[in-house]
């Protein structure tokens, strides 16, 4: 027997299902997992306001920097992130000229000059607002702009307005040297896009944007291939047949589009889905013994961490991979149960090998997930089989 192997993961709460937004020149990635909404809502403050103000004033003379302040401060304390997003974009409209030509001159100017990217996406914005009817131009100043902070969400009302030409266009980006301008072309098209507005086409048939995703499937950017391993991600949670059809015939030859396939899979994998584990090597179902399986401790109140903690022995002559994850079923009022299922581990278990896993999950409230008093069952899923059930009980208070 392989003496045995332990792997722990301190595990914060699962990432809220927002997009990724593309950072500015210097700027510091960040998720959602980073900040609270208050930080996020600070983000655009007033130096935010400031730093935009000098964009513009820095791109034109024709920048009223007076009436943007003036009209961008105005009620900011009481919106959300995305509200000021908005309200920003309509203070830009008050600063800048009406004529939207010269004024789209002005704004792809600002965009180097911004120093985050939700300053960038207020400037989007504003593409968004008031550039509908200058389809074209307004859709080359979004690929412009992407590279500081991501257009995703500003192209949505021009593939609203006229999906055909807007994902015409798209497919024509997945050509561009710019990484930002190829991910826009798979993001901006995504028909579960976080935080955005549903694009109708897209939510009648998620798979329109299927050539632009065949384009990219093996992208040398890594950026690139995590928006089309979400893209493709949405589309399994509507259209898992067509998924798994049209991934069964993507080369496997090619690590970049192996890793898409991976994390494209994802749902299905955690549903244990058998064409979708097949897809990524792994059978239905493994020759293991669950020597242990157990939560501590078994009663908790709202804040506190809870540790699980499995061990596996191999009983198979062969080396198997294995996905490991947990199911836990929230408790709902009325004795009702909610699942969510979380990531273990994927990795290969040689023959007569032992292991054991640990992590450890804080339970506490969140704005995706409020937790309710009551007991809470963990399953432990092997290759898409449950193998062990345990529980803890939260208290209320």
């Amino acid at each position: 027997m392989h003496r045995s192997t332990i792997w722990s993961l301190s595990m914060s709460r699962s990432a809220a299902d927002w997009s990724s937004v593309a950072k500015a020149p210097g700027e510091t990635a960040m998720t959602g997992e980073a900040a609270s909404p208050a930080l996020l809502k600070d983000i655009l403050g007033p130096p935010a306001l400031e730093t935009i103000a000098d964009a513009g004033e820095a791109a034109s003379p024709r920048f009223d920097r007076a009436a943007f302040m003036r009209a961008a401060a105005d009620g900011l304390d009481a919106l959300s992130i995305m509200e000021r997003v908005r309200h920003i974009a309509s203070a830009l409209h008050t600063a800048l000229p009406q004529n939207y030509p010269d004024a789209l001159h002005i704004v792809r100017a600002m965009g180097p000059r911004l120093t985050h990217g939700f300053q960038a996406m207020a400037v989007t914005e504003y593409v968004a607002r008031y550039g509908l009817d200058d389809f074209d131009r307004s859709m080359d100043a979004l690929a412009d702009l992407t590279r500081f902070g991501s257009a995703e969400f500003a192209i949505r009302p021009f593939l609203a307005a006229d999906t055909p030409r807007a994902l015409a266009t798209m497919m024509r980006w997945t050509g561009s040297a710019d990484e930002h301008v190829r991910r826009l072309a798979s993001e901006g098209a995504r028909p579960r896009l976080p935080w955005a507005a549903r694009v109708p086409a897209l939510k009648a048939d998620p798979t329109l944007a299927a050539s632009i995703l065949e384009t990219l499937k093996a992208d040398s950017s890594l950026y690139v291939r995590k928006s089309v391993a979400n893209h493709l991600n949405d589309i399994a949670k509507d259209r898992p047949d067509w998924l798994l059809d049209r991934l069964a015939d993507w080369p496997q030859d090619d690590p970049r589009t192996i890793w898409i396939v991976r994390h494209a899979l994802r749902t299905l994998i955690k549903q244990g889905e058998p064409r979708a584990l097949a897809l990524i090597g792994v059978g239905h179902g493994a020759a293991v013994n669950v020597r242990s399986f157990a939560i501590a401790p078994e009663t908790v109140r709202l804040g506190d961490r809870i540790s699980i903690a499995v061990e596996l022995a191999s009983d198979s002559r062969e080396r198997q991979p294995l996905v490991v994850d947990y199911r836990i079923h929230y408790a709902r009022a009325g004795g009702k149960t909610a699942p969510k299922v979380f990531k273990f581990k994927t990795f290969d278990l040689a023959a007569g090998e032992v292991i054991a896993l640990a992590i450890s999950q804080t339970i506490r409230d969140f704005s995706t997930r409020r937790h309710h008093p009551g007991r809470h069952r963990i399953e432990l899923i092997v290759n898409g089989q449950t193998m062990a059930e345990a529980a803890f009980d939260l208290l209320p208070g």
